[in-house]
């Protein structure tokens, strides 16, 4: 059985080294011939000169060190609480039968206890007296707002500001001694595959920290309806709860504040998505100032070329056009396409069309509308930026004024009820049932203000504002606030008196 075993072994080693014995010989063969010379890999696949190598002593170098930018990340990163109390509201019964024929046909009404609501998330400290930033819908709607710090230390928060479209807030928090911050990176300068820390509460387990790379820069989601994102898109883990938290490089800085987690349960599935500090400081810095955002817009509609596969295969209209073959006639591979311009936009008062495709904002490359969004929210109105756009296949750069909503540059400041200068309360039940309504809110005084200056008067019935009915004060504050974003900021109250006197008035929201 050995000597057989040898044998076959033999067999195969001749086997095998005659292939190689006739590959020899053939290759042989191929070189006779002075002109024939073998060519090397390098010269058949010509190299880029300025490629470098991301190591070169791989033996000496040393791992990313993240030990540092975690200990000083961990002091500024708080555990936020956010509690809805408990509250009794009217809510409006639809009208039956009995109501139609017996009744004024508007329903009835009934109260119910609304329950309390508890949510959590996370904050970075950005000052060390006490300002924090954090996600909007980590403390949206709360009425109690309790912030811990990694020592232990408990504090009451209050909201300094809020802007739903890039989902972030400022609140402020007391302290005798000055709080740790961690200081505030670029996050331009941040690199695809370079290593950050999420720094959060995930899960309320305080003081948690995981690492990743940077997946991706200037992502979309669509999960603010119509906000501004661009987020950058890491594999650090990031969990309910780490909302609001900080995104670090490995210096220490500040790069992003997390907010989205992408995943089919719920739970991390590989990516998270934060809000770039480019975004942030701006907004942020607004909120301290002014109350509320100098949203500076271009005043486009449009879409992304070249950018998502799926979308640029979808047709755009009824000829079955779809994105991609914008593209080809525009002979761009990316960039912003206008497809309308605004009435009374920037654009409009500046020299861009329809069927421009914009490639750059102010010397920054502009791929998607992501980055469009993320250029423009740096800047307020007023500012001037350079627009770099393609035009009939050539490169064009043009001088925009950005506006903001209103389609002006004056900062807009943030205005509370309290420049209507008027308290109000819903109509009581005798006083609707002597009137004959089936709503309404009443002034029940005016100090000055706004309506003082519109000649309302107290015991005045609002039924509408600006054309909507007006049931309870939070209908009156909606409209209000809607009103002072409207370019005429006015506010078109109607109603009645006591005496059933009806009257109209128009109340000026514009401030100087």
């Amino acid at each position: 059985m050995k000597q057989t075993t040898k044998n076959i072994l033999g067999v195969g080693a001749i086997v095998l080294l005659s292939s190689g014995v006739a590959g020899l010989t053939t290759y042989k063969m191929m070189q006779s011939g002075d002109d024939n010379k073998q060519t090397s890999f390098n010269e058949m696949f010509q190299q880029n000169p300025n490629v470098k190598l991301a190591a070169f002593d791989a033996i000496n170098a040393q791992p990313v060190d993240l030990t540092q930018a975690a200990e000083n990340s961990l002091h500024a990163v708080v555990h936020i609480k956010s509690t809805q109390t408990s509250k009794t509201q009217t809510v409006q019964s639809p009208p039956d039968i009995f109501d139609f024929f017996f009744g004024d046909g508007r329903g009835g009404q009934r109260r119910v206890q609304t329950p309390e609501r508890v949510g959590f998330g996370s904050g970075v400290i950005i000052s060390k007296d006490g300002y924090i930033v954090t996600n909007n819908h980590v403390i949206d709607g709360a009425d109690e707002i309790a912030v811990k710090l990694n020592d232990n230390r408990e504090f009451k928060g209050r909201v300094i500001g809020t802007d739903p479209s890039t989902d972030l807030a400022l609140i402020k928090i007391e302290s005798d001694d000055d709080l740790p911050t961690i200081p505030v990176g670029n996050s331009d300068a941040l690199k695809v595959g370079e290593w950050v820390l999420a720094v959060g509460n995930p899960f309320n387990l305080n003081s948690t920290v995981t690492a990743g790379i940077v997946s991706a820069k200037a992502r979309t989601l669509g999960v603010y309806n119509g906000g501004i994102e661009s987020f950058i898109q890491t594999d650090a883990a990031i969990n309910q709860g780490n909302s609001g938290g900080a995104l670090v490089n490995a210096k220490g800085e500040l790069v992003g504040i997390n907010s989205v987690l992408s995943s089919p349960t719920g739970a991390y599935a590989g990516y998270g998505f934060a809000i770039p500090t480019t975004i942030m400081t701006k907004v942020i810095a607004d909120l301290k100032e002014y109350g509320t955002v100098q949203r500076a817009l271009l005043g486009i509609a449009g879409a992304s070329l070249g950018t998502n596969i799926m979308e640029d295969q979808q047709p755009i209209d009824k000829s079955g056009t779809t994105l991609r073959d914008k593209a080809k006639e525009f002979g761009v591979v990316d960039g912003v396409w206008v497809r309308e311009i605004v009435d009374g936009g920037s654009a409009s008062a500046a020299d861009i069309k329809v069927d421009d495709v914009i490639i750059g904002i102010d010397g920054k490359k502009v791929q998607n509308f992501a980055d469009l969004q993320e250029a423009l929210a740096k800047h307020r109105p007023g500012d001037k930026v350079s627009v770099k756009l393609i035009r009939d296949k050539k490169e064009k750069s043009v001088e925009v004024t950005l506006k903001n909503e209103q389609g002006t540059t004056k900062v807009v400041k943030n205005a509370g009820m309290e420049i209507l200068g008027a308290a109000f309360r819903e109509v009581p039940a005798d006083v609707k049932k002597q009137l004959n309504l089936g709503y309404g809110i009443e002034v029940t005084g005016v100090t000055g203000g706004k309506m003082k200056d519109a000649g309302i008067r107290k015991g005045f019935i609002i039924l509408k504002a600006n054309g909507k009915q007006v049931q309870k004060v939070s209908d009156l504050e909606e409209v209000f606030k809607a009103a002072t974003k409207s370019p005429d900021q006015v506010l078109f109250l109607s109603g009645m008196f006591p005496s059933g006197k009806r009257a109209n008035y128009a109340v000026d929201l514009t401030q100087e």
